[in-house]
C-alpha cells in the first residue's frame, strides 16, 4: 500500500498465514466448506424467486445467475465484518510493536481474499461449462476481482479504525449488511425489480447508489454472460477502488495515533 509497508511485508505474510490457519484450523475439507453457504444460498433463493414467487423465471441457468451475486457479495460482507473487529482483537501487539496498524485489517481482508478467489477458481470452469462463455471478456475478469478487493480493503480499513474507536461500528455494520443484502441485485437484476418498470428512477438508484450492485454487475457480466461490462460500469467499479482505497488509508492513517491508547 505504499513504501513504508514494504519493510512489514514479512509480518504482513504471516499475519496472513496465521488467519489462514486459524480460519481452517480442524476442518477437514478447509476451504470447500465455504463453497456450503453460497450454495445453500443459492438453492434456497432459486426455490424462492425462481419457483415459488415466479418473477425471475426468465432467467436462464438461474442457480448460476444467483451463485456468482452470493459469492462476491459473501467476499464483500465478509471482508467487512471480519476487518472491523481485527484491530481490538490484535490489541496487544498494537500496543507493544510499533509497525503499520493498517497491516492488520488489511490482513484479514486478504485472507478472505484467498477464500475468495478458491470459490472463483471452483465456479469459473463450471459457469464457463454451463454458460459457454469462454470468451475474450474473461481477461477482464482479473481486474475486476482487483478492484473489488480495493474496494473492501479500503472499506475494512474505515470499518477497523472507527470500531477503534466507538464500539458501535460493528454490531451496526452486522444490522446494516442484512437489508443491504435484499437491495442489492443478487438474485434479480435490476430491471425486474418490483415497481422498476413504471419507475426508471428506482432502477439507477439500486444500480448506482448501492456501491456492490456495479462489481456484481461486473463479475456477472464476464462469468454468466460472457461479455465486457459496460463502460459505466467499468469507469463506477475502478473509481469506487480507487476512492476506497485511498479515502481508507487516509481516514485509517489520521486516527491511528490514538489506537495504542483506545485498545
Amino acid at each position: 500500500m505504499n513504501l513504508g509497508l514494504l519493510r512489514y511485508r514479512y509480518l504482513f505474510e504471516q499475519m496472513v498465514r496465521r488467519e489462514l490457519r486459524q480460519k481452517y484450523k480442524g476442518s477437514a475439507l478447509g476451504v470447500l466448506w465455504y463453497l456450503v453457504n453460497p450454495l445453500i444460498l443459492t438453492g434456497a433463493y432459486t426455490l424462492m424467486f425462481g419457483l415459488v414467487l415466479k418473477p425471475f423465471r426468465n432467467i436462464q441457468d438461474y442457480s448460476m445467475f444467483v451463485l456468482i451475486g452470493i459469492i462476491v457479495w459473501t467476499f464483500f460482507s465478509q471482508s467487512l465484518t471480519s476487518a472491523a473487529p481485527s484491530l481490538l482483537d490484535q490489541s496487544a501487539l498494537v500496543r507493544r510493536v510499533r509497525f503499520p496498524r493498517e497491516t492488520i485489517p488489511a490482513a484479514v481482508v486478504t485472507v478472505q481474499l484467498a477464500t475468495f478467489l478458491a470459490l472463483i477458481g471452483l465456479v469459473t470452469p463450471v459457469a464457463i461449462g454451463v454458460r459457454g462463455t469462454l470468451r475474450p471478456a474473461l481477461l477482464l475478469l482479473p481486474l475486476m476481482l482487483v478492484a473489488l478487493y480495493l474496494f473492501a480493503l479500503g472499506l475494512g480499513l474505515v470499518v477497523s479504525v472507527l470500531h477503534a474507536h466507538f464500539r458501535d461500528v460493528a454490531p451496526i455494520l452486522g444490522a446494516v449488511l442484512l437489508p443491504w443484502f435484499f437491495v442489492t441485485p443478487i438474485f434479480f437484476r435490476t430491471s425486474q425489480a418490483p415497481g422498476v418498470s413504471h419507475r426508471h428512477w428506482l432502477g439507477s438508484l439500486l444500480t448506482w447508489a448501492n456501491p456492490v450492485a456495479p462489481f456484481i454487475d461486473a463479475v456477472r457480466s464476464i462469468l454468466y454472460a460472457g461479455r465486457v461490462p459496460g463502460a459505466a460500469t467499468l469507469i463506477y467499479v475502478l473509481t469506487a477502488a480507487l476512492i476506497s482505497v485511498v479515502g481508507g488509508l487516509w481516514l485509517f492513517r489520521r486516527l491511528e495515533r490514538e489506537l495504542a491508547v483506545l485498545l
